[in-house]
């Protein structure tokens, strides 16, 4: 096993870049911030992006915690990579992630002034100064369940292959990233009251045609997000399985555009089926 190692002090745009120095030299898995990558998912650990303190996350960047580095070490096992790459803002640092995830010291420790230009750099400083914004390489989809409650935004990116891989000649390469604004970066916590969550799963479900109310909801908070639990009152006639689908899937999204809440089930129950009056004076 090779271990590459990407090195830049912080905010210059080491994460955004990580796919692409993936691509161009074969790395197998990236470890960044805590997390396991491979390709376009995310495998393993704990971003320190979602840590309360910058103390907090630089310690699990370091993989300070037994369990933490444990799991990450066992899956580099299991997949068995030819390369892994390490995310670190000195040397001293992707040597420290790898003794404590049981892998060989670096072979090659690339600058990120190699890989990106005076005018890039300075831009992504800005970004992080300015607006407090932090790469994550790998899709919205992958990083929402891990950053629920936390506003995340997608980043597609175009970067030129130094050499395009044949049979194609494509020259650049698309990778999709995600953009987020890490806990200790806020000047303040914002919080959702339930009385909120429960109008908004409200008012949404009773905008689907064949709902008539809303009746008990309850929300159960998960490290990954929530799951909603509702009861419904319905017409009698339509077809419930659509009806009840086109709720869920109202719910869901209105709740995390909403909210920024990732939503792992909506769970419906229709408590009561509701006559028209038409239909009882026939």
């Amino acid at each position: 096993m090779e271990v590459l190692a990407l090195v830049g002090p912080s905010g210059t745009g080491k994460s955004h870049r990580a796919l692409w120095i993936a691509h161009e030299y074969g790395v197998d898995l990236i470890v960044d911030d805590g997390l396991l990558i491979h390709g376009s998912r995310i495998l393993a650990g704990i971003s320190s992006k979602r840590q309360p303190t910058k103390i907090g996350a630089i310690r699990t960047a370091l993989f300070s915690k037994e369990e933490h580095a444990a799991e990450v070490s066992a899956k580099i096992k299991e997949m068995n990579p030819s390369k892994v790459l390490v995310l670190g803002t000195s040397r001293e640092m992707v040597d420290k992630i790898a003794q404590r995830l049981n892998l060989p010291k670096p072979s090659q420790y690339i600058s990120i002034e190699d890989v990106a230009s005076p005018k890039e750099i300075a831009r992504a400083r800005l970004i992080r100064n300015k607006l407090g914004k932090h790469v994550v390489p790998a899709p919205t989809v992958e990083v929402k369940p891990r950053f629920s409650g936390t506003l995340i935004e997608p980043l597609q990116t175009f970067f030129r292959r130094r050499q395009p891989e044949p049979p194609s000649p494509e020259k650049k390469l698309w990778i999709e990233q995600t953009v987020v604004r890490p806990t200790f970066n806020y000047l303040g916590r914002f919080y959702i009251a339930n009385h909120v969550l429960h109008s908004i799963i409200s008012y949404t479900a009773e905008q689907v045609p064949g709902i008539t109310r809303t009746g008990r909801v309850q929300i159960e908070n998960q490290p990954e997000g929530i799951i909603i639990n509702a009861d419904l009152h319905a017409l009698y006639g339509p077809p419930l399985p659509p009806v009840m689908r086109r709720a869920q899937w109202e719910i869901k999204n209105n709740v995390e555009f909403i909210t920024a809440l990732h939503v792992q089930k909506v769970n419906l129950t229709v408590r009561t089926l509701e006559v028209r009056e038409e239909d009882t004076s026939s």
